[in-house]
């Protein structure tokens, strides 16, 4: 897709040899693993920390929170990037995510605990979503797959990872040290991306959308808290409850303020002209449903393998490993595959067709499911998230201008989050109100174990109540989550449906920053290109008198933009 480049700055154009991408590459990678890890790490210690906290009923929030926050974060950090340079609000990112990770640390409440995990996302947003928009400034979208694979495979890696550490450190040290050692490694982070990330940075005139920040916000915030009113008010869905009614009203008019706001901004938070771009569209869409879908069932697995099926707090983040095999296999394939054919659409369309698969197959777990077949049923379900996540992100970026990448690119993050915002608290309700009732039927006819005992439940104190209590815990977990999948698998199917009219644009080979004036190739890199022109021109040269008028007109023609897919 063709873009007229940027004016040149004033100050000295950036060259992008391969030593100086593969330095910035490397603060990415170690950044985004930061904020990608945490997403995760405390699944296997949530059963340890609400029993230890008293807050079963609300233990969706501490994971609810953070991608709440992150989804809020996301648009503020690609819109100041794109508009002010993304090397400050980088370091701004990595900066919040490390304080807040001391404080998490530090909580002795619930509440403390969700509110600083929502400060950890405010950062761990501008993490991902900056990571994202710095490959493709630096990076042609001809290339990126190269690079957008390893950073998929890097989030497969940190999802699985994430329940593994978090399990061997409850165990050890405690819970608190699963936030507590994210200080070393942000520290680590932002040093690398100090000396490494040397961006250019600019100011720009155009008035900050202080309506569309505000009203996003707010719209953002009410959707998720109407989702998890469940665990939130003791009555549940009372539609007669002003609180609830006055929730509705308020995010729906939030909403309405945000649509109203965008049309009317000079410099929009979330231009709603995108929407008028098809593959923008169509790739939000899938993302929306891929993180109602993948967030919901990542979120409580390790619960379900250590509550169901006893296996202990580190065990239960072995048996995921098997999901980080599947999601690096595949994006690693298919970020190579894709950089060396041009084609991408393909992907995910398989993807969404096999986490459709693996979700349909996650309904029938129970108690006594080999771990063999169950890591057959997560392999499946990262095979699949593989080979979608990261070609989505490429394809809308090749999709706009160069000077909205990062807008463009925040925005399609923000409703995957926002989708698996609803997700994950829709999922955790239907999850928590099955598993509170089944566990009420269980201790019903307990009174010796004491009353609220399904509220201070951790792993060991299931394995140490006595049976006929023992199978009725296990059972209970089991009948409360594997039959919840049933309510993921359509939307799935929604994506795999959207990813068969997913357009295919041909590819850019000029990076973002190049595009905008603010960078160049490397003269190496030119001078390879121009040398392997001229011997396909020489060749040419040398065609017989009859062929050279087709060899030419083939080699001259101006390409497309819409290729087959």
């Amino acid at each position: 897709m063709a873009h007229a480049p940027a004016p040149a700055p004033d100050k000295p154009l950036v060259v992008l040899t391969q030593r100086t991408i593969w330095l910035i590459f490397g603060a990415l990678m170690a950044s985004m693993f930061l904020s990608s890890l945490d997403q995760t790490i405390v699944s296997t210690a949530m059963p340890t920390i609400v029993g230890e906290l008293d807050g079963v009923a609300h233990q969706g929030w501490v994971v609810t929170a953070y991608i709440l926050a992150v989804a809020i974060g996301m648009p503020l950090y690609g819109k100041f990037g794109d508009l002010y340079g993304r090397r400050w609000p980088f370091l701004v990112a990595i900066g919040l995510f490390t304080v807040a990770s001391a404080g998490a640390g530090m909580a002795d409440s619930m509440l403390t605990l969700v509110a600083w995990r929502a400060v950890q996302g405010l950062g761990g947003g501008g993490l991902m979503i900056l990571s994202q928009s710095i490959i493709a400034d630096i990076v042609p979208a001809s290339e990126r797959g190269k690079y957008m694979g390893p950073l998929g495979a890097l989030f497969g890696v940190s999802a699985v990872l994430g329940p593994l550490l978090g399990g061997w450190l409850t165990e050890g040290p405690g819970w608190r040290w699963a936030f507590w050692i994210n200080i070393p490694v942000g520290l680590a982070a932002f040093a690398i991306a100090w000396f490494a990330l040397r961006l250019p940075s600019h100011r720009s005139s155009r008035p900050v959308d202080w309506a569309g920040i505000v009203s996003m916000a707010v719209a953002t915030t009410g959707i998720v808290l109407i989702t998890s009113w469940e665990s939130l008010a003791d009555g549940g869905y009372d539609w007669t409850d002003g609180r609830l009614l006055g929730l509705v009203a308020l995010t729906v008019a939030a909403v309405g303020a945000f649509v109203l706001a965008e049309n009317r901004a000079a410099e929009p938070l979330i231009p709603l002209r995108l929407f008028k771009n098809r593959t923008f569209t169509i790739t939000t869409l899938i993302g929306l449903v891929l993180g109602m879908g993948l967030f919901s069932a990542m979120a409580m697995l390790p619960t379900f393998l250590q509550m169901s099926t006893g296996a202990g707090v580190t065990e239960s983040g072995w048996l995921m490993l098997p999901m980080m095999v599947g999601v690096m296999l595949t994006s690693i394939v298919s970020g190579f595959a894709v950089a060396k054919s041009g084609r991408y659409k393909a992907y995910p369309i398989a993807g969404l067709a096999i986490v459709a698969v693996g979700m349909v197959w996650l309904t029938t777990l129970a108690g006594d499911t080999s771990m063999w077949v169950f890591g057959a049923m997560i392999f499946t379900l990262g095979a699949g998230m593989g080979l979608v996540m990261q070609v989505v992100v490429l394809a809308v970026q090749n999709a706009v201008d160069p000077s909205e990448l990062g807008t463009a690119t925040s925005a399609n993050n923000f409703f995957r989050e926002v989708g698996a915002s609803v997700g994950v608290a829709l999922f955790t309700t239907i999850f928590t109100s099955r598993l509170t009732d089944n566990l009420g039927q269980v201790f019903a006819g307990a009174p010796d174990v004491g009353a609220g005992a399904e509220a201070r439940l951790t792993p060991a104190m299931v394995a140490a109540l006595p049976e006929p209590l023992h199978s009725g815990v296990v059972d209970a977990y089991a009948d409360a989550l594997a039959p919840s999948f049933w309510y993921l698998v359509p939307l799935v199917l929604v994506g795999f449906v959207l990813a068969l009219f997913l357009p295919v644009i041909k590819l850019s080979d000029v990076a973002g920053m190049v595009a905008r004036g603010e960078a160049i190739e490397d003269p190496a890199k030119v001078a390879a290109r121009q040398e392997a022109v001229g011997e396909r021109a020489a060749e040419r040269s040398e065609v017989p008198v009859g062929t050279a008028g087709a060899a030419v007109g083939h080699h001259d023609a101006a390409p497309t933009d819409i290729v087959d897919g």
